[in-house]
């Protein structure tokens, strides 16, 4: 008899803090896409004490369901601290091959994930960050949040040598490998440049992690309809930059 071939093991970790009114849509997107061929999905929303029951939608929707798992955090400790969790359960309980960060919110198309898997599955990328500009659709909103976008991905570039178009795009994928050697410190939206920092130290075999940019589609929000990344979280993503770079500096003498 053959064996079967192993079955790659994808945990999307899922962060939500009061997203009542689009969690369970955001669930079924799931059920509506299939995972990469040759992919087992789980699917682990990280309730960051949100007060108006998403943490309670989230578990009645993973009733019966085994690719649904919910962590509840009993205090909002923003999105770093929820991302934090849901790593340390997918590259331990989860037993992840794979880890993808996917909002809550709507913002970003579960259809995309195939594309952001295929350079890892294809052995050709070791990390994939997802970009918004670069051919895919996206909603047209604020115009200063544009023009911050583009200056804080430009000091990351120069920080990590990086060549990327959105190092604030929410989509974010990681073999287990690059995954385990990231430990995020950041506890609000600073997690992005952080995360993108880590990713671009880490090591796979004697050389640095292969890092892919691939075009998704992006559908934003308006703060009215409930978006909540503001201009203070832009000039501390600036903060996180210099403190990671540096960072990598510090480590790099070390090693010589």
């Amino acid at each position: 008899m053959e064996e079967r071939e192993k079955m790659v093991r994808l945990v999307v970790v899922m962060p939500a803090y009061n997203e009542a009114a689009l969690i369970e849509r955001a669930l079924e997107r799931f059920e509506e896409v299939d995972a990469a061929v040759g992919v087992e999905r789980v699917v682990v929303v990280v309730d960051d004490g949100s007060t108006d029951g998403t943490g309670e939608i989230a578990e009645g929707f993973a009733g019966g369901r085994d690719w649904v798992w919910v962590i509840r955090r009993s205090a909002n400790g923003g999105k770093g601290d929820a991302l934090r969790a849901g790593f340390a359960w997918a590259l331990g309980e989860g037993g992840a091959d794979i880890v993808l960060v996917h909002d809550a919110d709507l913002e970003y198309d579960v259809a995309d994930h195939g594309g952001v898997l295929a350079p890892i599955l294809e052995g050709r990328a070791d990390a994939v960050i997802g970009s918004r500009f670069i051919g895919r659709s996206h909603r047209v909103l604020y115009y200063w949040h544009a023009v911050a976008n583009r200056l804080i991905t430009t000091a990351s570039n120069m920080a990590t040598n990086l060549n990327l178009t959105d190092i604030e795009c929410c989509t974010k994928v990681m073999t287990r490998e690059v995954a385990s050697q990231i430990t995020v410190r950041e506890r609000g939206f600073g997690v992005e440049p952080e995360l993108v920092a880590k990713i671009a130290r880490a090591r796979v075999g004697e050389g640095c992690a292969r890092v892919y940019e691939v075009a998704v589609t992006y559908a934003g929000r308006t703060y009215e309809e409930g978006k909540k990344i503001g201009w203070k979280d832009g000039m501390w993503a600036v903060v996180c930059i210099a403190r990671y770079w540096a960072g990598g500096l510090r480590k790099e003498k070390a090693r010589s």
